[in-house]
């Protein structure tokens, strides 16, 4: 993404708002413009990171990050590939009948979510039985954490 274009775009108006004053105050003007060059850059550095900060935090499973490439920031979108849900486990021997009295807004929450999945009610709550048996999953990995700043010298 280059942002010479926003920069110059501020430079432009800047220097318009400063006409009016006379030559001297348009002098002025594009001097001062020329001298936020790099905080301007700066500036808009960081409200792009800021900006990728939150789609992140929105991606839940992913992240994006604000690269420079000779001086211009470039995104990167990583996607963290999550595994395939279980599916229902296969009866490892004669199944049997259990009744279950639950709340009505909690069957309806089942029922939906089974739709949502394309299972039977019986099947999802069979996996979400299995799943509450075997423990928080293990296998769910977090990409590694990164520290994104600048430093002046």
């Amino acid at each position: 993404m280059e942002l010479s274009p926003y920069i110059e775009k501020l430079r432009d108006d800047l220097v318009a708002a400063c006409a009016a004053g006379g030559p001297e105050v348009a002098r002025t003007a594009e001097l001062l413009a020329g001298a936020l060059n790099p905080a301007t850059r700066m500036v808009l550095l960081d409200s792009l990171g800021a900006a990728a900060d939150e789609i992140t935090a929105a991606l839940g499973d992913g992240s994006v990050e604000v690269r420079l490439r000779g001086g211009e920031p470039e995104f990167v979108v990583t996607q963290v590939e999550s595994a395939p849900p279980p599916s229902a486990p296969e009866p490892d021997g004669e199944t049997t009948r259990l009744t279950l009295r639950l709340p009505e807004s909690l069957k309806a929450r089942a029922e939906q979510a089974a739709t949502r999945e394309g299972l039977s009610v019986n099947a999802w709550l069979v996996r979400a039985v299995a799943q509450g048996l075997e423990g928080p999953p293990t296998n769910r990995t977090h990409g590694p954490r990164r520290f994104t700043g600048y430093a002046r010298g």
